[in-house]
């Protein structure tokens, strides 16, 4: 059975439009999720909405959205009047521009969606626009709006498909200034800049998703089979945090030894010969301090 659509309206470039389908790309499934319960009848809690002063019990036919005006004075804004906000966006995505994929802070990614054609007469207009920003390696901006808010959402193409994912608006974003103002510009050797190069080339690879494996998620599941099996959960000893403050130089000298820096040396001939000398300062360092040892 077919995914159920998210969304459903009209991608438009120009005078050229089509009919499209708008599907989650991510799911959380598979994840484990817990219930509050009573842990004495084991029966499942739910929640209620209660009234903030008086403390009653408000049924659901009796919420409604208010907007606070000021500390504990709302207005009202009725379900019928929301809808009476209707701009274009509701059910258009209208391609404003086309940018650089490059160009575009990933601060401001958010959800992935995928975007299909809906209906045989769709293909034609939608292969055009997919199959011409792929010549032309550029990312379209436009607006859409879910769930009652206007999003900008970059549109690219992807396999025989599009991906939209919706940006954020820059009030969104936290000024980094606010938190990498107060780090200091320590003077740091050239040796040890060499040497955390040395530790990323070993540690080289390519993006490859398959490889991430959620471990937290493995060991909540073997955590549950073994509760429900009646098996009784030894918890671990704390561990406790080093308290002795570790030499730089001496840290990205381990790190580099135990990756294994003669294989890099191989992949990169000319960082060679500075290698070695790191090599040979580190065996040197180490000799000399087994010998005041």
């Amino acid at each position: 059975m077919a995914p159920r659509a998210y969304w459903k309206g009209t991608l438009r470039l120009s005078l050229v439009s089509c009919p499209v389908v708008l599907y989650p790309a991510t799911t959380a499934a598979e994840k484990t999720r817990f219930h509050m319960i009573n842990r004495e009848t084991g029966n499942r809690l739910k929640q209620q909405m209660v009234d903030s002063e008086t403390g009653d019990v408000v049924e659901s036919d009796q919420k409604g959205r208010g907007y606070e005006l000021r500390k504990g004075k709302y207005v009202e804004i009725e379900p019928e009047e929301l809808e009476a906000v209707q701009i274009e966006s509701n059910h258009t995505i209208d391609i404003e521009s086309f940018v650089p994929s490059d160009e575009i802070d990933q601060r401001y990614l958010n959800h992935p969606y995928y975007m299909a054609p809906e209906g045989k007469a769709a293909i034609d207009a939608f292969a055009v626009i997919r199959d011409a920003m792929k010549d032309e390696d550029r990312v379209a901006l436009a607006k859409i709006v879910l769930t009652n808010r206007e999003h900008i959402i970059a549109i690219e193409p992807l396999g025989k498909g599009l991906l939209g994912t919706t940006l954020r608006y820059p009030y969104e974003l936290r000024d980094e200034d606010q938190f990498f103002d107060d780090i200091k510009s320590p003077k740091i050797t050239k040796d040890m800049v060499e040497l955390a190069g040395h530790i990323l080339h070993a540690k080289a690879a390519h993006f490859d998703p398959s490889k991430f494996k959620d471990e937290y998620e493995d060991a909540l599941k073997s955590l549950v089979k073994r509760k429900a099996s009646g098996k009784k959960i030894e918890l671990p000893e704390r561990e406790e945090q080093p308290s002795n403050v570790v030499n730089l130089m001496d840290a990205l000298k381990q790190s580099l030894k135990g990756r294994g820096g003669k294989t890099s040396a191989k992949s990169h001939p000319r960082r060679a010969t500075g290698r070695q000398r790191a090599a040979k300062k580190a065996h040197r360092s180490t000799a000399a301090r087994r010998k005041a040892g």
